[in-house]
């Protein structure tokens, strides 16, 4: 898809900044657009548009693409710290440790789910994109936890169906900064990237739809661990959704937390863990769950909560 492309601006883009609207009709990130249109390779009626300029129906516009990235490969390299917790023919469920992605991504150069099973022999269903065969959920990399993967064809197109229609239970646990009031409530707000920092998302009117319950669990003086979960599975959603009734995860400085109870409590990540996965297991419809215990660095600085109230 590399080279000169030339067309007018459709009717359904006018109006909308460059850098969403070009996104939107060539399917390139929102980063990728704006690199672009800081570097003079987006020109509209012969003008160069900055990535915030908006865009006019029927304006003709000029994109000078970047060359085809070529597809990423999964390497088989052993995770230390990845250990599966179940497997079958048709899936395999593993518990994911800090710093490890989910799958190869640009720019991503660690390690990975489906790297560290490849070099355990562990066959997975070819369904998707090369570089995520057998991915049907995503778990941030700063964030640990249950992770089902596919490896049968079918366990991939069923498990990918109940993700979309939201028939998985999928619970986090969190310690977020202060007390939420009340301390068990739903936060329904749209999320979508943050207007100024692409790397981030932010609750933003007119995003995806996006709906996290949670229940506190245990208070602290200074935070409260909540049991969450998630009815849409959004980027970032328990971060984005805490951080805005202003109760950050504990650690997340992304997102505003605290750096100086990060320190106390010895974190240098959000407190967040994929503590639970249910499903209906594809070869027979019976429900199975999977648990996951905190990592060392997470029960950690829960221990230093309670020994500080103690």
């Amino acid at each position: 898809m590399s080279g000169l492309r030339t067309l007018p601006v459709p009717d359904g883009l006018d109006g909308m900044r460059v850098d969403a609207g070009l996104s939107k009709l060539l399917g390139l990130s929102r980063t990728i657009v704006a690199g672009l249109a800081e570097s003079g390779d987006v020109v509209l009626d012969g003008t160069p548009a900055g990535k915030s300029d908006r865009l006019v129906a029927g304006a003709w516009l000029e994109v000078t693409l970047p060359p085809a990235e070529q597809p990423l490969e999964v390497v088989a390299v052993p995770v230390e710290g990845l250990r599966i917790l179940h497997q079958d023919d048709d899936i395999v469920v593993v518990d994911k440790p800090i710093g490890v992605a989910v799958h190869p991504s640009p720019g991503w150069e660690g390690p990975t789910v489906v790297g560290g099973l490849a070099a355990a022999g562990v066959r997975i269903a070819t369904s998707g994109a090369s570089e995520r065969q057998g991915v049907v959920h995503r778990l941030d990399a700063g964030t640990t936890g249950v992770m089902v993967v596919a490896k049968s064809e079918h366990a991939y197109s069923t498990l990918k169906r109940a993700f979309k229609e939201r028939t998985v239970d999928k619970r986090y646990h969190a310690l977020v900064q202060g007390h939420p009031d009340p301390s068990r409530g739903t936060i329904d707000a749209p999320i979508d990237r943050h207007p100024r920092h692409d790397y981030k998302f932010a609750v933003v009117a007119g995003g995806k739809p996006s709906i996290t319950h949670y229940e506190t669990v245990e208070a602290f003086r200074a935070a409260s661990l909540v049991d969450v979960k998630l009815e849409t599975g959004r980027t970032h959603q328990i971060r984005v959704h805490f951080a805005a009734v202003r109760h950050p995860c504990v650690g997340d400085l992304t997102y505003g937390a605290d750096p100086v109870l990060a320190r106390r409590v010895g974190l240098s990540r959000q407190w967040l863990h994929a503590r639970s996965l249910g499903f209906e297991h594809p070869s027979d419809g019976r429900w199975v769950s999977f648990d996951s215990d905190y990592p060392a660095d997470l029960a950690h600085a829960v221990d230093v909560l309670r020994d500080a109230d103690g």
